[in-house]
């Protein structure tokens, strides 16, 4: 009998300022470097996905969320290049505390707020495919790459 398959659940910030919001450069990481990405992680064993976003927030850009005014605006179910699922958690909101600066520079090349309707050519296929479906407010997706996809 086949066993149950447990994907990696990822929690993805979607800040907002206006029509913009916040990407991050990869640096270092050993995978996608180069490429932007929303502020971002992974749910730890004890958390829920507000409380892992709220601590990758702090951790990465020095800012302090608040539980409810943060949005889960879409969820996604994901098969990246190296053929690893995924569900990616995005949540949005345009409230905090403290003014986002790269607080991981070891990890992170900079960070710079961009147009949520314009994203850059080299923003992490991840990323850019769940803000598309946000904009549209569609609420949940499935996206199952081979392995021909780089990004």
């Amino acid at each position: 009998m086949p066993q149950p398959h447990h994907p990696v659940n990822d929690v993805m910030l979607i800040l907002e300022r206006g029509s913009t919001l916040l990407l991050a450069e990869r640096h270092n990481t050993g995978y996608a470097d180069g490429l932007l990405n929303l502020p971002s992680g992974k749910v730890e064993c004890d958390e829920d996905v507000y409380d892992a976003v709220i601590r990758e927030a702090e951790e990465e850009i020095g800012v302090r969320l608040r539980r409810d005014a943060l949005r889960i605006v879409h969820v996604m179910y994901f098969r990246n290049p190296e053929g690893a699922t995924r569900v990616g958690w995005f949540l949005a909101t345009s409230e905090w505390d403290g003014e986002p600066v790269n607080a991981e520079p070891h990890k992170c090349a900079g960070i710079a707020w961009h147009h949520r309707d314009g994203l850059p050519g080299n923003t992490v296929r991840y990323n850019s495919l769940g803000i598309g479906h946000y904009v549209k407010s569609e609420p949940v997706s499935v996206h199952w790459h081979d392995s021909s996809t780089h990004r």
